[in-house]
């Protein structure tokens, strides 16, 4: 988590560095590098975290502070429904994940990731919690079908969909990363990563190769890209 830490920072300094340039007296700039700021030590404290609640807390703070940074142009059809999706989607992604958390509450008694790691076996419970914990993931990381929110969040500023891009996108996968040795007692759960990952990772890699705008191009090759992660995930190659 130490090295993820100075890659998130390191990220989000290139990030803050180009906005001042690119907003450059915009009429919201200080509160849109104030946002980005909270944002970034949301992601931070995701990746650091010890227990569930705190993961929870943080991709929901993470959530909400992304839909107002996606929402910088108010007044635009577009922003509002890039927004509208994202929160839709992300918000599903966390209500799996306190649902997951409950469960494994009921079973285990703990929440703290390292004992949750070292279960040794799963009953049906824990089973319908793992599989609610690789549905989040799936949902927070824009896999198929559910990835039309990510191509849509060019309606925001260039350093909104940079940092989405760039570290935001990735957090269901840092999700399945630490709670590895709970996701692969499942095998069903496993093969579910395989399929859904190859299957966004041929999909988005496919419609990249059609569009002809930069940033739309860019977006697809994210989803393609994430489709590849969870098949990663699902292979076990944490």
């Amino acid at each position: 988590s130490g090295t993820m830490a100075l890659l998130v920072a390191f990220v989000g300094w290139v990030v803050l560095r180009f906005s001042r340039r690119y907003l450059d007296g915009e009429v919201g700039e200080g509160k849109f590098h104030g946002l980005t700021l909270a944002t970034i030590a949301f992601v931070l404290l995701l990746i650091q975290a010890a227990n569930l609640p705190v993961v929870v807390g943080a991709f929901v703070a993470v959530g909400l502070l992304l839909r107002q940074l996606l929402l910088f142009y108010p007044d635009r059809p577009e922003a509002q429904r890039a927004a509208a999706k994202f929160i839709r989607v992300w918000g599903a992604g966390d209500v799996a994940l306190i649902a997951a958390s409950g469960l494994l509450w009921q079973r285990f008694g703990t929440l703290d990731i390292s004992t949750l790691n070292a279960v040794p076996t799963l009953d049906t419970v824990a089973q319908v919690a793992v599989a609610l914990i690789v549905l989040a993931a799936a949902l927070k990381t824009a896999a198929f079908p559910l990835h039309g929110w990510l191509t849509e969040v060019m309606e925001a500023p260039t350093p909104v969909s940079a940092l989405l891009h760039a570290g935001i996108i990735n957090s269901g996968g840092v999700l399945l990363i630490t709670l590895s040795g709970l996701v692969q007692q499942s095998a069903g759960a496993m093969a579910a990563l395989v399929v859904l990952g190859g299957l966004t990772a041929l999909f988005g890699a496919l419609v990249m190769l059609t569009q002809s705008a930069v940033k739309t191009a860019l977006a697809w090759s994210t989803v393609a890209q994430m489709g590849f992660m969870l098949l990663q995930c699902g292979l076990g190659l944490w």
